[in-house]
């Protein structure tokens, strides 16, 4: 029998409830299982369709939290994907018991009572169930179920931040992209199966980004090294780095994706420039598609993980930007000096920003354009040991007109960083693209 707690009177209820079993669930007994769920626990989930697969079967996502129907304001919104490659099952699976023990266990469980009720969490189990249900025999290794029904690797399909890729967006791609355009995420992973590895940004690279050295670093490298530690030292395995006895060995069972293997049009990459969301890839069974006898031991290997991960969407700081009546401003530039962002992280249209940073001292800067800037010394603490994110808003005296278009191109934006002359015209979008190359390469320097 699963675990379910601790409690045995829990336990012994639990298959009467949903009759989850550890096994594979094919896309209709994927469906019909959420659908159960949300019928059972109306008031903490939600569940729709992001989109559909190229054979018209529906991306499927559960909302749980206390409003899971839309977004609240100082509510972080955190999202697990797994299976965008269908021959990937393991975490597939995984997410399916962990919508069972979250909705099982709130108001008994005090962590994940405190989850519900400060995070909102959207799990998507499948963003491939057309390789999924191409994928009928169990292998270890490669199977053509690894690709959507057009024979696309959708880990391969994003726009790339480094090169332009050329690639033609997969229907599954854009219900992602949609999806993350549309909700104001800020952490993510995705489950992958293969290795047994915590992997994190950046998968592609070039000189500004360290790449001549094998690594290729983002602003935030000191976050994703937390992150993805946190997830492999809560694993039972991942973290001791040599479990695949083929695989490389990942010192903490973690590594920077460019150090791995250089990937372009990669989703987690995605996510930190366009999506302002803090992703991970994690690879969570040397196999990729094992027997169904070994879900229950996966299920226990990662459980806690899981849910440690999730809390870390409580880092760093959050707020809004006022104007003096109060009113929300929307696409006004926060960013922690010395990590300003190559695509500006910018409030959405509560006004709100959240800035995942480890505990110390930073100093953020609120820039409305045409209205100036305001710089505030704040003192973070560990936000996830109270479920909380440090609280500060910025309120400005005199706004002008904030542009209604601030979203970065969606085209490779290094190069362009790269070939860029003194001739052009200095307006702040590139003024904060300059800033951030002036300090990749004054980190580096410092370095040799």
């Amino acid at each position: 029998m699963r675990e379910a707690g601790g409690s045995l009177c829990l336990a012994l209820l639990l298959p009467a409830l949903l009759g989850l079993e550890f096994s594979y669930h094919r896309s209709e007994q994927l469906g019909t299982f959420l659908e159960e769920v949300h019928r059972r626990h109306p008031s903490i989930t939600a569940l729709h369709s992001v989109g559909r697969s190229v054979a018209g079967r529906d991306l499927w996502v559960l909302v749980l939290g206390r409003f899971p129907t839309q977004h609240t304001i100082g509510i972080p919104e955190f999202k697990y994907i797994a299976n965008m490659h269908g021959d990937e099952t393991v975490g597939r699976e995984l997410l399916l018991h962990l919508i069972d023990f979250l909705v099982t266990n709130d108001q008994s469980d005090p962590v994940v009572t405190k989850l519900i009720d400060s995070t909102r969490i959207h799990i998507m189990p499948s963003m491939n169930p057309d390789g999924f249900e191409a994928t009928t025999v169990h292998d270890c290794y490669y199977s053509e179920g690894r690709f959507n029904k057009n024979g696309k690797d959708l880990n391969r399909n994003f726009p790339d931040v480094f090169n332009n890729n050329n690639v033609t967006i997969q229907p599954e791609t854009q219900a992602v992209i949609n999806w993350i355009k549309n909700e104001t995420f800020v952490l993510s992973a995705n489950l992958h199966g293969g290795a047994l590895v915590a992997s994190y940004t950046f998968d592609n690279g070039n000189p500004a980004t360290g790449s001549l050295q094998g690594y290729s670093r983002s602003q935030d490298d000191d976050v994703f090294i937390h992150l993805a530690k946190t997830y492999s030292s809560n694993h039972a395995s991942m973290y001791k780095g040599n479990e695949c006895g083929n695989k490389p060995v990942f010192p903490y069972g973690i590594t920077n994706g460019y150090a791995w293997y250089q990937l372009q049009g990669g989703m987690q990459d995605y996510n930190y420039i366009w999506g302002q969301c803090f992703e991970i890839t994690l690879e969570l069974s040397c196999c990729k598609y094992p027997p169904a006898s070994q879900l229950q031991a996966f299920w226990n290997d990662n459980k806690a993980a899981l849910i440690e991960y999730i809390k870390q969407v409580h880092l760093g700081i959050k707020g809004q930007v006022l104007d003096r009546h109060g009113q929300p401003i929307p696409n006004v530039i926060v960013e922690a000096k010395g990590r300003e962002h190559i695509c500006p992280y910018r409030t959405n249209q509560h006004g709100e920003y959240y800035l995942l940073l480890l505990p110390g001292s930073y100093v953020l800067n609120a820039t409305a354009p045409g209205s100036g800037s305001i710089l505030k010394t704040l003192l973070v603490p560990n936000g996830p040991e109270n479920f909380s994110a440090l609280k500060y808003d910025f309120v400005f005296s005199e706004v002008s007109t904030i542009a209604r278009d601030a979203s970065c191109p969606t085209k490779p934006l290094y190069p362009d960083f790269e070939t860029i002359s003194a001739a052009v015209k200095p307006t702040l979008h590139f003024l904060a693209l300059m800033t951030v190359l002036y300090t990749v390469f004054k980190e580096e320097l410092g370095e040799t």
